[in-house]
């Protein structure tokens, strides 16, 4: 199963040992052994361990902390044995199966990958699939699941990721496991598997005459008892997937226009084998198009436009912005001569995206609602959507297209995970399926994460079937500007407060929390509000119920404020401010967001009390961090923006 024929093992066994040798490296006798296929010995150890203190207990998006930390002996060790001890708890068939292993590329990915092998090997998997050079994307991990040779194969996958953190020996690093659906493991699991890293006393593991396997060369190394290690395509299985969604010759009809142009910005992450695979060799996508396209174990360090820190944002994605006719607040710079058409970027692990044209930058709420309000344009979505969804964060311009179009849509908590159980319902019920968050994160329910690559196409497939060969270029602004002017403009932003003491922040939200019970309380002349609640989300297909979701303050007139505390940082808390205003069709659609929601800051400050439990002096850095403490400085007198959506 997975496994390629001997003849082809042994020949990626040559090649690996001419290249260490060519190295002046030389292979021990277990390793050429296991490389040629030859039977070797899979030896089982118990080792003793102790918990880490307070446990490990997954976030929205998996375990991410400091890369050290992760280096130290045990920690990788005890959340994989916990993850194996919680699936076998549940009845999942680990023993003789198959899992998939594999990572973004950041520092340590490739140690972490063995490690992960021998420990698979020792829980009774029989086979381990691992992408070439233990490179794979988070939504190229779900099309592997899901389809690969067949589809339902694995009983799961790791994922080594921490996603748009910043990669290196002193930046971050995660990992996550993802179920046999293709999706992030459900609460039952992720729970289950804190429990057993509170309590684990030992892991198991092979000894130390297992060899490392080869993870550069496709192919199958056949160890003792049937077991097998199999490398393969980085880009395959995602690509055959997109390929199923979109026209790709439509596509590249407007890609070979000579009034199009477009740029792509890996920013150094795992993207780039995708980028070059799918829009260069594919698409016909000019080769000096991507930006960045080299995947880097520090995403391109300190010394790349980015500084390492791969998160498609207005504020980090410097290559492309500047290369947009941009500044990192949204607004024009320059005349535009030169600057492409199209612009988008990802993120490390290439779930997220972020879309814009020329001078003209696209929001992801913005982004998500275009792509409803145009679904028919996408081969998957040619008859129509029959659900859609958003996260609760995220503006509700999608909302007013499910209304327009007349289909079911959602508001759930943050993280994949919720809308993978409304696509997989019962009957497929909502699908076909869009669903998209504020943070960048777009997709459909060809996969069960979020797919950078996949937004990117659907705008691209967008933009070709709205334009027509001989006439003048519909370009991305075009769209959005048409969309506004049927919909309305949802005005949205974010603040982000980082390195904030884990203390504080909690006393910020209890002290909402008590507020939001009493609505009229905190009215007021201009800001009247309709609800304010402490968001709580009743899945409608397991019946589950997530508490604590967020801070809402929602007004008559449709404005918001909401205030959350995020899941994705490996120290102290992040607390996320998001603002928004609706202005109908027939309103003012041409302000800048900032300028539009500064009133709501002002509200939200008044509302959460922020300046009471960090004023605005030096001392403050301990408790929140300087980024807290410039939003009091800033020029506004409110916040800092450290993202904008």
């Amino acid at each position: 199963m997975g496994c390629t024929e001997s003849k082809h093992a042994q020949t990626a066994a040559q090649q690996a040992q001419t290249q260490a040798k060519a190295k002046g490296v030389d292979v021990p006798a277990p390793v050429a052994a296991a490389v040629a296929g030859i039977a070797a010995p899979i030896n089982v150890v118990t080792k003793e361990t102790t918990p880490v203190a307070g446990g490990q207990k997954p976030g929205t998006s998996g375990l991410r902390k400091k890369t050290r930390q992760f280096m130290e002996p045990g920690f990788l060790e005890n959340f994989v044995q916990s993850v194996y001890n919680t699936l076998i708890d549940q009845g999942v068939k680990v023993a003789g199966g198959t899992v998939c292993v594999s990572g973004d590329g950041r520092y340590w990915n490739r140690t972490a990958v063995q490690t992960l092998v021998k420990m698979s090997l020792a829980n009774g998997v029989k086979t381990v699939w691992v992408a070439q050079g233990g490179l794979m994307s988070t939504p190229g991990m779900s099309a592997v699941i899901r389809d690969r040779n067949g589809g339902s194969v694995p009983f799961g996958g790791f994922i080594l990721s921490a996603s748009h953190n910043p990669g290196g020996i002193d930046e971050d690093f995660g990992i996550k496991y993802n179920c046999e659906n293709g999706g992030p493991a459900p609460e039952k699991v992720t729970d289950g598997i804190f429990e057993h890293t509170k309590t684990i006393k030992e892991y198991k593991t092979l000894d130390d005459k297992f060899p490392e396997i080869d993870i550069d060369t496709i192919g199958a190394t056949q160890l003792a008892d049937g077991a097998s290690v199999d490398v393969f395509s980085t880009t395959d299985d995602h690509l055959a997937v997109l390929k199923k969604c979109f026209d790709f010759d439509a596509i590249k009809a407007l890609v070979a226009r000579d009034d199009f142009s477009m740029v792509y910005d890996c920013m150094n992450g795992v993207q780039g084998p995708y980028a070059q695979e799918i829009l260069v060799k594919e698409l016909g996508v000019p080769a000096d198009a991507i930006l960045n396209g080299e995947s880097r174990e520090d995403f391109g360090g300190p010394d790349s436009a980015h500084h390492g820190h791969a998160d498609p944002n207005l504020t980090h994605a410097r290559a492309l912005v500047a290369k947009m006719g941009l500044d990192k607040t949204g607004r024009k710079v320059g005349d535009g001569a030169g600057v492409p058409d199209f612009g988008a970027a990802a993120d490390g692990d290439a779930d997220r995206n972020m879309i814009v044209g020329k001078q003209f930058f696209v929001s992801p709420s913005d982004s998500l609602a275009v792509i409803a309000a145009n679904a028919k344009l996408l081969p998957c979505f040619k008859d129509g959507l029959k659900g859609c969804a958003r996260s609760m964060p995220t503006s509700c311009a999608l909302d007013r297209v499910a209304e327009a179009l007349n289909i079911p849509y959602f508001e759930t908590p943050t993280g994949w995970k919720y809308f993978g159980n409304l696509m997989d319902a019962p009957g497929a019920k909502y699908s076909p399926f869009l669903c998209g968050e504020e943070s960048f994160g777009t997709g459909s329910d060809h996969v069960r994460e979020k797919d950078g690559l996949w937004a990117v196409l659907a705008w691209l497939q967008i933009l070709a079937g709205k334009n027509e060969a001989g006439k003048p270029l519909v370009t991305v602004e075009d769209v959005v500007r048409e969309h506004w002017k049927t919909y309305g403009r949802n005005y949205y932003a974010r603040y982000d407060y980082e390195g904030v003491s884990k203390d504080v922040a909690n006393q910020l939200m209890d002290r909402m929390k008590e507020r939001v019970e009493n609505v009229a309380e905190w009215s007021a002349e201009g800001f009247e509000l309709a609800k304010a609640d402490n968001f709580s989300y009743n899945d409608p297909i397991d019946s589950s119920v997530s508490k604590n979701q967020g801070i809402r303050w929602i007004f008559a007139d449709g404005s918001r404020i909401v205030f959350r505390l995020s899941g994705t940082g490996v120290s102290g808390a992040t607390v996320r401010l998001y603002l928004e205003k609706y202005v109908a069709p027939e309103g003012d659609l041409d302000v800048h967001p900032f300028e539009m929601v500064r009133s709501l800051a002002e509200r939200a400050m008044h509302l959460s009390g922020m300046p009471e439990l960090f004023p605005a002096d030096k001392a403050a850095e301990k408790e929140w961090g300087t980024g807290a403490r410039l939003g009091l400085e800033a020029e506004d007198g409110v916040c800092n923006p450290n993202v904008i959506t």
